[in-house]
């Protein structure tokens, strides 16, 4: 009886607004479904596989040495080979300074050669030797070979003037050319020169200025 009086009771305190109703247990696993489909889903992230390539940089040092191995056309005494080595500063990322040794032997004139008679030169008259000092600038590129395969490289432009020793005499000379430097690694390259050796010659009669081009691959080291 009292059990029931009190339900009555609290009811009547209910619809009057004094109490609020009891609350009503939930089923936890309904809980749970709720709160899931609330929750936004997991943004899902692409996997990319990163395709691994090392370039090769020139290292912190300046100077690079090159020794060199080519051809000479030597204009009105025919073509031989040259040899030599070079010495380059680095001043900034594209532009450079370097020295440069090549020495060659000169051959006979087709006058010479067609007239069987006294030779222009002796010997030691045509030995071939040109060294000078010029300025260069690279333009940077990249050399890709293949997938995950690429070097460091850069074309460049150069000038300069220096000396050339031929026919018991030494002439000014000034020489432009343009090459093409592979990296392998940081401190090793590969080299492409071709170099146009400009003096004034009158070995064969009237004076003139005559065109010496040289063509070298070269093995550069940096220190």
């Amino acid at each position: 009886m009292e059990t029931r009086n009190y339900s009555i009771f609290l009811t009547l305190l209910c619809v009057i607004g004094l109490v609020s109703p009891p609350a009503i247990a939930q089923d936890p696993l309904e809980t749970e479904n709720r709160r899931l489909e609330a929750t936004p889903p997991p943004v899902i992230e692409p996997s990319i596989e990163r395709r691994q390539i090392t370039e090769a940089d020139i290292d912190s040092e300046d100077i690079e040495l090159t020794t060199f191995v080519g051809f000479v056309s030597i204009q009105d005494f025919g073509s031989d080979s040259i040899f030599g080595a070079r010495l380059g500063y680095h001043i900034t990322e594209n532009v450079f300074m370097e020295a440069s040794y090549g020495t060659a032997t000169a051959g006979k004139t087709s006058f010479e050669e067609l007239s069987g008679g006294a030779p222009f030169l002796t010997d030691d008259d045509r030995d071939f030797t040109v060294y000078d000092l010029a300025v260069g600038y690279n333009f940077n590129n990249e050399l890709f070979i293949a997938e995950g395969w690429v070097f460091n490289s850069d074309f460049y432009f150069l000038a300069g003037a220096g000396a050339t020793e031929f026919g018991g005499d030494e002439r000014f000379t000034v020489s432009v050319g343009a090459g093409y430097r592979v990296l392998i690694t940081d401190y090793f390259a590969v080299r492409f020169d071709i170099r146009d050796h400009i003096f004034n010659s009158d070995l064969i009669g009237e004076e003139k200025s005559t065109h010496n081009m040289a063509y070298s691959l070269g093995l550069s080291v940096f220190f």
